[in-house]
């Protein structure tokens, strides 16, 4: 399918922007997150594998599987560029925005999301990662994208610029099997950089609009193309295959992640900004909390 004329601009947008509404303190549900907020990344919680950290305009939130939402970070700053650590269910890492205006630069908790600091301001910042990507197999590599893409080998103390981003970057993502294997969802389609984002190969999806990637621990790329659907390959064979529509009538998922104990988990956040989740690897989809 040819590219959507205008589409990276609207996700620009969406993954810029967040409500102006009062987001409640207790007592919401996923359907109500979504028409008071913008979600901007989301993770299922390695402490508790039944919840989702949801990364927001108004702070951090978790969705219990029932569907209820209650606020874990102390602030309610905008929370860009949300990763979590591959390993340590304490640690999270994120990008953003605070309440006063202005950027939040590399920024990081220690304890589950409750608190964060700023571990560096990043080249030419405070930057504001609006994609941020950390390696599933060596968590001091990081990737982020401010302008050019920036990358950090020590847990984010310190970055240096890799190389420009490919045109119309929508989200990034880190290869289990070499933390120097980037890959780049845009709006012309998936690109991969295999010397640490310093210069990206020939698209390996082409022409058309990919608007998330994920990798799972075995190699396993996902990716999402609006008409397609998810899509599915190998690292070794990336011939990609349709796995499902997606979720309906979402139209297309913004943001996507695994379950890293049980990798046929996932969870997504659609054009809607709705929650759902798949338990057969993206073949079907429920809103979460809805059974």
């Amino acid at each position: 399918m040819a590219c959507r004329p205008g589409l990276f601009a609207f996700l620009s947008a969406l993954m810029a922007l967040g409500s102006a509404l009062p987001v409640p303190a207790q007592g919401m549900s996923v359907a109500d997150l979504a028409g008071k907020t913008h979600i901007h990344g989301l993770a299922f919680d390695r402490a508790d594998p039944t919840s989702v950290l949801v990364a927001t305009h108004h702070g951090l939130m978790k969705a219990a599987a029932d569907g209820t939402v209650s606020p874990v970070s102390d602030s309610r700053d905008d929370f860009m560029g949300f990763v979590p650590h591959p390993s340590d269910a304490a640690i999270l890492f994120a990008s953003g925005h605070p309440q006063s205006g202005g950027n939040l630069g590399f920024i990081k908790s220690t304890d589950s999301g409750k608190s964060w600091q700023q571990i560096a301001p990043g080249i030419d910042g405070p930057v504001d990662f609006h994609q941020l990507a950390v390696s599933p197999t060596s968590p001091d590599v990081l990737y982020g994208s401010y302008g050019a893409i920036q990358t950090s080998r020590d847990g984010g103390k310190s970055w240096a610029i890799a190389g420009d981003g490919p045109a119309k970057l929508i989200d990034l993502a880190v290869s289990p099997a070499d933390p120097d294997i980037v890959y780049a969802a845009t709006e012309n389609g998936l690109m991969v950089s295999r010397d640490g984002a310093k210069g990206w190969q020939q698209p390996i999806l082409a022409g058309e609009p990919v608007t998330t990637v994920e990798l799972a621990s075995d190699g396993t790329i996902y990716a999402f193309v609006p008409g397609r659907g998810l899509l599915r390959a190998t690292e070794a064979a990336p011939d990609f295959k349709t796995v499902g529509e997606g979720p309906d009538p979402a139209g297309y998922i913004l943001h996507l992640a695994l379950d890293a104990q049980a990798p046929n988990r996932m969870v997504a956040v659609t054009g809607t900004s709705a929650i759902v989740v798949s338990s057969d690897a993206g073949a079907t989809w429920s809103v979460l909390g809805s059974k």
